[in-house]
């Protein structure tokens, strides 16, 4: 009974130190359960016929269960933070006889206590989150939204198991780390002075690695460039090459110079090297090399070097390596710039109560600015996942409707046929009997053939150079009408062309000023007045590796060799999914996959429809969720780091107030304080998420323009920003809070 006394009150006196643990524990319980809610067998929203959960309750349940294993991380950092505060209390029961593993046993129960209450009250706030994970799903699904209360059995178990699970893991390292401290370190925690940061070797050994790095970004670039030197390239693949040299070149260069550098005499007649000299060169020369490293991708494509993933994938590992030095080299100037101002600007450094603020900030560099720098990265990481959400589903969602237009589309590809006999003929009349047998009415059905300009173009394979497929205008204007467009018209004489809605503008105008006339085994044809056209006929139609087809007329098209031969067709109601799978089984059983000659492909829009909108569904989810994770993960650690000198507060803030020193004054000094521990990481995180982002959605602007737009993702952008901002001062403001009552320990406004 003594002991559960002992649990309640040291509880009720850390309630203040438990806050920002409980509020953020309750909020990644509550999204945990929210987005777990659609998993649960129990779960049964309208989705109709053509849609099946099944397809998506497993590996929500996986990519969330995973993502949520960084919530391990943040437990054990908040006990760990929880057990610096208490070390003396523990000592001091240690000494008065009590047991290490009685103190232990309490500062459990304690700590199980308030995670328990935080999964009951995220569980019941989790019911709220649900139905926005509700919403979310069935906008994906294109089904309408109700407000409903349930509580799902299997998903509030698999909840308590998951944290219980946690909790008690980190219990056993708390009782272990409990029993390992010495006391006499327990009584004399917090009572050491910080050296200066510019002292730890963690910046000089980051510095070596990217060195070395730096080495190896100058040889391949060497190597690369000697690899695909070709004199028939465009400049801009020249220079690409050469950047990738330069930069890195140059830095090892200045690198050298450094070393060779004549020293200066600093502090005690001591000779080194102004370290900060070779940070900031190295600072702009990783951002050249991390932009140089980010147009091979780009370049590669707009000019189809045989680059090869293993290429792009050493360039992508490069640039992640230039963003993260830079983050570290930019923190790290940041930190030094502020001890440089206190000891070079004494008219800055007696103003007001600035000596005391650049006491408080300076104390804590050496320990703050490692895990600032983390946190800055991880940050980068949240923000650049909760940005690619909306480019990612949007990608998704809009390559879908490309492909799935018709509710049965039958295609093939020639690209393994070498013999023009085995080249596919077929009308496909079992999927007809199939759908009579079914009683599903057909709607629209075009059974058509694609050909090829010049019989010599069957044995011209390479990929870069791929024969442009034809198909014939009365084919074309059957498609077109089963669309709802109206049918286009051509002379004798003419040609037009279809292009993927993807395809840029430029890439059209390019092609064409080179293909104004065509020389075919029916005779020369010459380009229409409107020779392109994008309507959406679904990607089946275009060859593998090129983004048109020709539209000839069906008297030319008599003379050209058929290589492909497709059928399209749309029915009346949507096919069922356990139909549309019975369908494809049968297809697979007529025509197997074999590894040469023509492959037969069949597509439903049903299966389409509800495996991508799962996956699609997922990746939004799991990429939602980890940012959210990991932005919850990183504030709460920037929130902890300032609220463990709260002990030291009173004191500080009781001398300055002594001193005459006004309430308003102190608030001043602890907002400027968070605002330079919060800001450096966020406007840093921020500034460089949005260059990245920025660069990424300049790569793929034919995308974001072909599947849904331009102002459609600066709309979803902007949300995601105000959420983010939010979430950054919610936490601002509660630590700013809790510090401004830690300064007086009852209340920051004197009576």
């Amino acid at each position: 009974m003594l002991y559960f006394r002992m649990i309640l009150r040291n509880t009720k006196r850390s309630a203040r130190d438990y806050l920002i643990y409980f509020v953020t524990m309750t909020l990644c319980v509550a999204l945990f359960y929210g987005f777990l809610s659609v998993t649960s067998r129990y779960y049964d929203p309208d989705l109709g016929v053509e849609y099946d959960l099944e397809f998506m309750s497993d590996g929500m349940k996986l990519a969330i269960c995973l993502v949520s294993l960084l919530l391990f991380f943040l437990i054990w950092y908040v006990n760990r933070y929880m057990i610096r505060r208490r070390q003396k209390e523990f000592a001091l029961q240690t000494i008065m006889g009590m047991e290490r593993g009685v103190t232990a046993a309490l500062f459990f129960t304690e700590t199980l206590i308030m995670g328990l209450l935080s999964v009951v009250c995220g569980i019941l706030l989790g019911m709220l989150g649900s139905q926005f994970i509700t919403a979310m799903l069935l906008h994906s699904y294109g089904r309408p939204f109700q407000l409903t209360w349930t509580l799902f059995p299997d998903t509030v178990a698999l909840t308590l198991l998951f944290f219980l699970l946690a909790y008690l893991i980190m219990g056993a390292w708390n009782t272990r780390m409990i029993r390992k401290i010495p006391v006499i370190d327990m009584l004399n925690a917090g009572r050491k002075n910080e050296e200066d940061f510019r002292k730890s070797r963690w910046m000089p050994l980051l510095t070596l690695l990217y060195g070395i790095l730096m080495c190896w970004m100058t040889a391949t670039g060497i190597s690369k460039a000697y690899f695909y030197w070709d004199s028939r390239y465009a400049l801009p693949v020249h220079l690409m090459f050469g950047f990738n040299i330069l930069f890195p070149g140059a830095a090892l260069l200045y690198g050298v110079l450094w070393l060779t550098m004549p020293g200066k005499r600093v502090g005690k007649k001591k000779r080194g090297r102004s370290f900060r000299v070779l940070i900031a060169g190295w600072l702009f020369l990783s951002l050249a090399s991390a932009c140089a490293a980010a147009v091979v991708s780009p370049v590669s494509m707009d000019f189809y070097l045989p680059t090869g993933a293993g290429t792009l994938n050493q360039y992508m590992m490069f640039l992640i390596a230039d963003i993260i030095y830079f983050i570290c080299a930019l923190i790290y100037l940041a930190n030094d710039g502020i001890c440089m101002i206190k000891e070079r600007f004494p008219k800055i450094r007696y103003r007001g109560e600035n000596l005391f603020l650049f006491g408080q900030i300076i104390s804590k560099l050496r320990t703050t600015t490692k895990t600032v720098t983390l946190i800055c990265i991880t940050l980068t990481l949240s923000i650049c996942l909760f940005l690619s959400v909306p480019f990612l589903a949007g990608w998704a969602d809009g390559y879908l409707e490309q492909r799935s237009v018709y509710d049965i589309q039958i295609s093939t590809q020639y690209n393994d046929t070498y013999e023009e006999s085995g080249l596919p003929d077929d009308d496909y009349d079992f999927v007809t009997a199939y759908l009579e047998e079914q009683k599903i009415k057909i709607k629209g059905d075009c059974t058509f053939s694609l050909y090829l300009p010049v019989r010599d173009e069957f044995d011209q394979r390479v990929k870069y150079d791929f024969p442009v497929a034809v198909i014939a205008l009365s084919d074309y204007n059957h498609l077109l009408t089963m669309r709802g467009y109206e049918p286009i018209t051509l002379n004798d004489d003419e040609f037009t062309t279809q292009w993927q809605s993807i395809a840029a503008e430029e890439t059209k105008k390019e092609f064409l000023a080179g293909h104004r006339e065509l020389a075919t085994d029916g005779g020369r044809l010459k380009l229409s007045e409107e020779g392109i056209h994008d309507f959406a006929l679904g990607e089946t139609l275009y060859n593998t590796y090129t983004d048109l087809v020709y539209v000839f007329p069906d008297s030319i098209c008599e003379n050209l060799l058929a290589v492909n031969r497709n059928r399209y067709i749309t029915t009346e109601e949507t096919v069922p999914l356990e139909k549309a799978l019975e369908l494809e089984q049968i297809f697979s059983e007529i025509y197997p996959e074999t590894e040469q000659g023509t492959h037969y492909y069949i597509r439903t829009s049903s299966q389409q429809i509800n495996s991508t909108t799962a996956m699609t569904f997922i990746l939004r989810a799991a990429m939602t969720y980890g940012a959210v994770v990991l932005l919850v993960i990183c504030f709460t650690i920037l929130a902890l780091q300032q609220l463990s000198d709260l002990p030291d507060w009173k004191y500080r803030f009781g001398v300055l107030r002594d001193l005459g020193v006004e309430d308003s004054h102190i608030s001043r000094i602890i907002l400027m304080q968070l605002g330079v521990w919060f800001g450096i990481p966020v406007l840093i995180s921020g500034a460089v998420s949005a260059v990245v982002m920025g660069y990424f959605f300049r790569m793929y602007r034919a995308q974001i323009s072909a599947y849904f737009g331009k102002a459609e993702l600066a709309v979803q952008t902007g949300a995601i920003a105000l959420i983010l901002l939010g979430l950054l001062l919610c936490y601002f403001v509660s630590t700013w809070q809790m510090c401004l009552a830690g300064s007086t320990g009852k209340n920051w406004r004197r009576e």
